[in-house]
């Protein structure tokens, strides 16, 4: 089963990021980072597929700093 996250250089991003999914009615968890993607802890956001363009879209409106969007198998 495929788990998407997104990664962020610094939590508070993390934190905007998701008020800005909550108000949209866009499905999340937050999560720990997972240790394959990153050695340093903080918080991922874990998001469905089939949202990600629109995520993408507030990240780049909002100009929200991210690391990346990554997916684990």
């Amino acid at each position: 089963m495929e788990k998407n996250y997104i990664l962020f250089p610094a939590s508070s991003y993390g934190i905007k990021l998701e008020k800005l999914l909550k108000a949209k009615n866009i499905k999340y968890t937050i999560s720990p980072t997972p240790r394959s993607l990153s050695k340093s802890c903080g918080i991922s956001i874990m998001y469905n597929k089939t949202d990600e363009k629109t995520i993408k879209s507030i990240v780049d409106e909002n100009t929200i700093e991210i690391i990346g969007f990554y997916t684990i198998d």
